[in-house]
């Protein structure tokens, strides 16, 4: 560990595993809290909690502003447990000076993302700070969710489990990236920041045999690949075509130098469901978003490893995310 916290600490990769593990796990240990699961399974099972912060800069971006993120953030987590959301809380830490018209489309667009899940906001805390105390505004959300299916958990991948993803990838990263640097695009590129409890309580309803779900938010698709191959001792092997990836987002990678692959999104999740379900899982993802696909297999081939088969008959390790890629993402 480093001797003081770094921009990388927060990045969804390496250096924030080591800070939660070294630094809260350590002094927070209990057998809930090293599940490391999106969010925290209580009172037998029945219910989900789980909380987030947000601190994204631009505060309003194609596709969603700080006040979305928000709610569809601590929802999703509760979602990926196999949870309806139900009630959340609201603290908001807002700098002097801010403008009320943008708090209160803030808050529209949270009550609009509230009705799609079918949740309340029950408690919250306000606080106003100083001009240059805080970034205009900083909002956390906490959420309490019914577990509508136990046993979900991404401890508990095998082989039997095939790896599925619900659309293309990178979205949110590349667009706030482009938003905030200032580049002119001509393309339809926006966030997919979404509510992802419509698609997973579909899935539950069609009984789909769910193993594990995770949104692949900081760090992308690579950080959940490799937390799931460790947190389940196992090997995953991804085809790389069927990955997909849009050409805007492609295009920023090539000329920035980023793997869309690391990019955070923030309506974009993997799951892990039985062989034998798979295909019928797709499809209704498919329903949802025409890039779904079955992407990875799961073997002991190199145990706590991700393996990418690419198209040419090559493979490589995939590693987990290190460094900052893009601060203030969610």
């Amino acid at each position: 560990m480093t001797k003081t916290i770094s921009l990388a600490h927060g990045n969804g990769g390496v250096e924030n595993n080591e800070l939660i593990s070294k630094v809260f796990y350590r002094a927070f240990k209990n057998d809930i809290l090293q599940k490391s699961e999106d969010a925290a399974v209580i009172e037998s099972g029945t219910l989900a909690f789980s909380t987030d912060s947000f601190t994204v800069t631009p505060l309003f971006f194609a596709g969603g502003d700080i006040g979305k993120l928000a709610v569809c953030g601590t929802c999703n987590d509760l979602a990926m447990m196999g949870a309806k959301p139900k009630y959340l809380t609201c603290s908001v830490i807002i700098e002097e000076g801010f403008s009320i018209d943008e708090l209160e489309r803030i808050v529209s667009s949270m009550q609009k993302e509230l009705d799609i899940n079918g949740a309340v906001i029950v408690s919250g805390d306000t606080k106003v700070v100083p001009r240059g105390s805080v970034d205009k505004i900083f909002i956390n959300t906490a959420g309490i969710g019914e577990i509508l299916k136990k046993g979900i958990s991404s401890n508990k991948i095998n082989e039997d489990d095939i790896i599925l993803l619900s659309r293309d990838i990178g979205c949110h990263g590349a667009t706030i990236f482009a938003s905030r640097e200032g580049i002119e695009l001509t393309s339809t590129l926006k966030s997919d920041c979404s509510s992802l409890y419509p698609i997973v309580k579909r899935l539950l309803d069609e009984d789909i045999d769910i193993t594990a779900m995770r949104d692949a938010t900081r760090g992308g698709l690579s950080a959940v690949l490799n937390e799931w191959a460790k947190q389940s001792d196992i090997c995953i092997e991804v085809d790389e075509s069927k990955i997909s990836i849009s050409d805007e987002v492609m295009g920023l990678c090539e000329i920035l130098g980023f793997d869309a692959m690391s990019l955070a999104n923030e309506g974009t999740f993997l799951l892990a469901v039985k062989k034998d379900e798979a295909h019928r899982a797709v499809e209704i993802l498919k329903s949802y978003n025409k890039n779904a696909s079955i992407i990875a297999n799961v073997s002991t081939k190199y145990l706590k490893k991700v393996i990418i088969n690419s198209s040419w008959g090559t493979q490589r390790f995939l590693d987990m995310p290190s460094g900052e890629l893009l601060p203030r993402i969610c």
